[in-house]
């Protein structure tokens, strides 16, 4: 009874040293996955990385992590006049495949929301044009408000105000907002201007910013902001 009261404590302690030692790992394991993702998607801070699942090493040697959450914020996307700011992104990656010594990590699938506030909209958007919450639509749907002015020969600046659903359009790559506004007050008044003022307030913004991989599903608007659905497969976490 003794040796085995003696062999019982023996394998708690060394449970309990394999634990600990997953968890360093885990923990050493997500720093390096943050520091690699931030150079490889040009992150100006280091995403916060989670891997999920028990035991961790176990997970290592078959080179597949089943679950990892990543969670980043100040995301640039495009570049020069097409830049956009993404507030924060936040990611569920299943089936994350390690190959390259570690060096690279591809997901199966995964799911994720990206934040961008009307500020950085209205940073984004046409000099002159600033977008605002404008409240909910007669069937309950979140609108945005822009408002644009131009100038017009012999008449000077006029300025309008238009409040618009915002959509989402994949022509190319499924990473595309678009701004369209429903219609312009007063525009039939002055001949040319909802062309001059929709060449201003109507634009599109692509956010590139985010891993390679995930493509843009859905668009909500919220009252400080617009919340971005998106999804993919063969996502690209680093490498």
């Amino acid at each position: 009874m003794r040796a085995a009261r003696i062999l019982l404590i023996v394998l708690v302690v060394l449970g309990g040293l394999f634990v600990a030692a997953d968890r360093i790992a885990v923990s050493v394991a997500q720093d390096k996955a943050a520091e690699r993702a931030q150079l490889t998607q040009g992150l100006s801070s280091k995403p916060d990385i989670s891997i999920k699942g028990f035991p961790f090493l176990t997970q290592v040697a078959s080179d597949k992590l089943d679950d990892v959450k990543i969670t980043a914020h100040d995301i640039q996307a495009g570049t020069g006049a097409e830049r956009l700011r993404i507030d924060s992104f936040t990611a569920d990656l299943r089936g994350v495949n390690l190959s390259g010594d570690y060096q690279r990590a591809v997901a199966d699938t995964a799911d994720g929301s990206a934040f961008i506030t009307y500020a950085d909209l209205s940073a984004a958007a046409p000099p002159g044009v600033t977008v605002a919450y404008g409240g909910e639509s007669k069937d309950g749907k979140g609108r945005v408000k822009v408002t644009g002015s131009v100038t017009m020969p012999l008449i000077g600046t006029v300025k309008r105000s238009v409040t618009s659903v915002i959509s989402v359009i994949s022509v190319e790559h499924g990473d595309t907002v678009r701004l369209h506004a429903d219609a312009i007050p007063g525009a039939d008044s002055i001949p040319g201007l909802d062309k001059l003022i929709r060449e201003k307030i109507d634009f599109t913004r692509s956010l590139v910013g985010l891993p390679t991989g995930i493509k843009v599903q859905s668009v909500v608007t919220t009252p400080s902001g617009i919340s971005v659905a998106a999804s993919g497969t063969n996502v690209v976490l680093a490498g």
